[in-house]
């Protein structure tokens, strides 16, 4: 099974894009056709909720809500690892924090700068291809 933290930038440009083959939106029908298991912890759920209900996205709150009930119903919820190290955008921690919880996971960001430059933290576009690969395996 291929474990993953959703950054919350990945569901965003998932729900307002228009193109239906951007990785944002493949790996978000991914998520929903069950082709991985989301990893999240009660803070992770608070910024979804604050983040995809902002009037500037003008999604349909009962889409949003219906997503992120989807990776509490159908995810892990873990505790956190701490890190010790600074970095770059403090408000992040807590997606890196949960994806080292769960050996081979991984984070999907499209802001690759806000985290340490580890095999852990993958673009969308990359994470497509690893998803790809384990079903040639």
């Amino acid at each position: 099974m291929i474990y993953a933290v959703i950054d919350t930038n990945v569901l965003v440009s998932a729900l307002i894009t228009h193109n239906s083959l951007s990785s944002t939106a493949k790996v978000v029908r991914l998520l929903l056709e069950g082709e991985f298991t989301p990893l999240y912890e009660s803070s992770i759920i608070e910024e979804y909720q604050e983040v995809l209900h902002r009037t500037k996205f003008k999604l349909v709150p009962s889409v949003a809500d219906t997503l992120i009930s989807f990776i509490q119903e159908h995810g892990i919820e873990t505790s956190r690892t701490a890190f010790l190290e600074s970095m770059p955008d403090e408000d992040d921690r807590v997606f890196y924090e949960v994806s080292l919880c769960v050996e081979d996971s991984f984070l999907v960001t499209g802001n690759l700068k806000h985290y340490p430059q580890t095999p852990k933290v993958i673009s969308p576009a990359d994470f497509l291809s690893v998803i790809m690969d384990s079903k040639e395996e």
